[in-house]
């Protein structure tokens, strides 16, 4: 859950058939790229020669100075013939840990399907909102606390648009349903409020600490939306991967460095882009997401690392109301417990 990890069999390829539940163009490849909550299908042609291989798979980590579990996990992929197994399984390479080219080269190749039967609807004429992901500090009181372990005597904390969020004690789902007020904010910016270089060497410690708040974003039943989503070098700069309730979307774009709104959109793929519900943002990097806001209700959006989770990456889309009763929040079941 805090990992995104490099998986590969021995002198096999994979054919990627499918990512987060949707078709793509086959992509032959020696290994693959997985990110916390994503999921992939993949076809295997046993046709080496007949003997016991490894499975292996072990972390992508950019992070300097960032800890991660350094260990790799195996399994064995054995033919069902006889041949002589004393000797051990033949084992993989797998790229580096910290290997950002092989890790978004892969990711970078992935594509929808796009087909007749399985065509795509890429959002275009969309609203765009830009946020910023960040890890961040708040200050301590006491060293002696035993969540302090940030750098001088802070406590970690992580952010979007400079909001860490902070969670309700009352369930956000059944304050909008039940129109309760004071639960949650609707300030949940569409740009950042604070414009620096995200991705510079150096950063002004006033920017590490962020505003504590439990704000939303609400869109309107059916709204086309592009998110850009822009990694910064606060604290720690890291790979990011995003996750969106009740949504899946395309990857229309990535990149290093900066999101640039005037050159970067004149590259994206608006063709067949990769539909899913978690994408990595690089480190010191940014990706554009496109969905249609066709689903109503209540939707987390955060970042899957659970670390990040829970220090505070992450907003809500509020989806409201369509016109027919089939764009209507459904209620809730009544057997339904209550909190």
């Amino acid at each position: 859950m805090n990992e995104i990890m490099f998986y590969k069999i021995a002198k096999h390829k994979l054919t990627v058939v499918g990512a987060d539940a949707s078709y793509t163009k086959p992509l032959k490849s020696k290994y693959v790229v997985l990110s916390p909550g994503q999921t992939l299908d993949c076809l295997l042609h046993a046709n080496k020669r007949p003997d016991r291989y490894y499975m292996a798979a072990r972390a992508y980590s950019s992070g300097i100075g960032v800890p991660f579990d350094n260990t790799t996990t195996t399994a064995i992929l054995q033919y069902n013939l006889n041949y002589d197994q004393s000797s051990p399984p033949i084992r993989p390479s797998l790229p580096y840990y910290n290997d950002t080219s092989s890790a978004f080269r892969f990711l970078g190749q992935l594509k929808s399907l796009n087909s007749d039967d399985y065509p795509d609807s890429v959002p275009l004429n969309v609203t765009r909102m830009v946020t910023t992901v960040s890890v961040n500090t708040f200050p301590c009181v006491s060293a002696t606390n035993a969540s302090c372990e940030g750098p001088n005597v802070t406590r970690l904390a992580a952010s979007m648009n400079n909001i860490s969020f902070a969670n309700p004690d009352f369930a956000i789902l059944q304050a909008y349903y039940k129109h309760i007020k004071g639960v949650y904010g609707t300030n949940f910016l569409s740009y950042p409020p604070l414009v620096f270089n995200f991705t510079a060497d150096y950063m002004p410690l006033e920017l590490e600490v962020p505003r504590l708040g439990t704000e939303v974003k609400v869109l309107k039943y059916n709204t086309s939306m592009e998110v850009v989503i822009q990694g910064t070098n606060l604290v720690a700069a890291i790979d990011h991967p995003m996750h969106l309730h009740g949504h899946s979307f395309y990857v229309v774009g990535y990149g290093f460095g900066n999101f640039d709104e005037k050159k970067d959109p004149l590259a994206y793929n608006l063709e067949d882009p990769p539909l899913r519900n978690t994408a990595a943002v690089p480190r010191n990097g940014w990706i554009a997401i496109r969905f249609r806001a066709n689903n109503p209700g209540v939707w987390f959006m955060h970042c899957h690392s659970e670390r990040h989770l829970t220090w505070g990456m992450d907003t809500v889309f509020i989806v409201e109301n369509g016109e027919r009763p089939d764009e209507r929040i459904l209620p809730p079941p009544p057997d339904m417990p209550q909190c």
